[in-house]
């Protein structure tokens, strides 16, 4: 396991989130070019209602978790980062933020209507067993949002690789935490597609799976349910581009 397979141990990953801490909202803002905060309002919209309670596991700083509250959710954000949380406590009193292990999520079954989780499936040790942990803790019926970066295909992919192999690496060389600006190149080159990532969601039990690309397709946005004891299941997203 090393940054440059963009695959490492627990440990190593939480001790990269607490030296990026400091930059990760800055970072977020000029690798997506503020498109971010549109990305997850648009995810809070398709699952979370007034009234839920929400968990943002992989919570970070806690943006997704603040937009989720802005919707009228009572939330719990997650995250086995310290130094992360310490920055999401001071976006927000009324949240209620929990270090913790997404894999073994301290939280009892079928606690929450929705689920959340914004560019932080990548970094689980164990796909399958993160996603069985939130089918786990959502109520029958309920709600999974997940943003994560992606492969784009077609005539952004060349603009997508610079990014990627040149921009971001050289942003590892001035600011903390150089290594994660490997790690993260990699990380996405490793991880599953849409359509993959959409069969490992089906497989944790999930139906009603669905995802639109966003960001000239360097962004996927996949929505599903916690299948219900009748079976029904709301309508999610239809397929797209933004």
């Amino acid at each position: 396991m090393t940054h440059e397979t963009g695959t490492l141990a627990p440990a190593e990953v939480r001790g990269m989130f607490d030296r990026i801490a400091p930059v990760y909202d800055a970072m977020n803002r000029v690798m997506t070019a503020g498109l971010d905060r549109r990305w997850r309002k648009l995810a809070v919209r398709e699952v979370v209602w007034p009234g839920d309670r929400v968990l943002d596991a992989c919570c970070g700083t806690g943006d997704f978790a603040v937009e989720a509250e802005r919707r009228g959710g009572r939330v719990t954000g997650l995250d086995f980062s310290e130094k992360m949380l310490e920055r999401a406590r001071k976006k927000s009193g009324a949240i209620e933020w929990v270090q913790g292990d997404a894999l073994a999520m301290p939280f009892a079954d079928g606690e929450f209507d929705a689920v959340t989780v914004g560019f932080g499936v990548r970094n689980l040790e164990d796909l399958a067993r993160g996603f069985a942990e939130v089918a786990r803790v959502l109520r029958p019926g309920g709600r999974i949002a997940v943003l994560e970066i992606t492969r784009p295909r077609g005539l952004l992919r060349p603009f997508f690789r610079l990014w990627l192999d040149v921009l971001v690496p050289f942003a590892g060389r001035v600011l903390p935490g150089g290594k994660a600006y490997t790690y993260l190149p990699a990380s996405v080159r490793r991880f599953p597609g849409p359509e993959d990532l959409s069969a490992l969601m089906e497989a944790a039990g999930f139906s009603g799976v669905r995802y639109r690309l966003l960001g000239g397709g360097s962004v996927a946005l996949h929505t599903a349910v916690r299948p219900s004891a009748s079976g029904s299941e709301p309508q999610g997203l239809e397929g797209g581009v933004l």
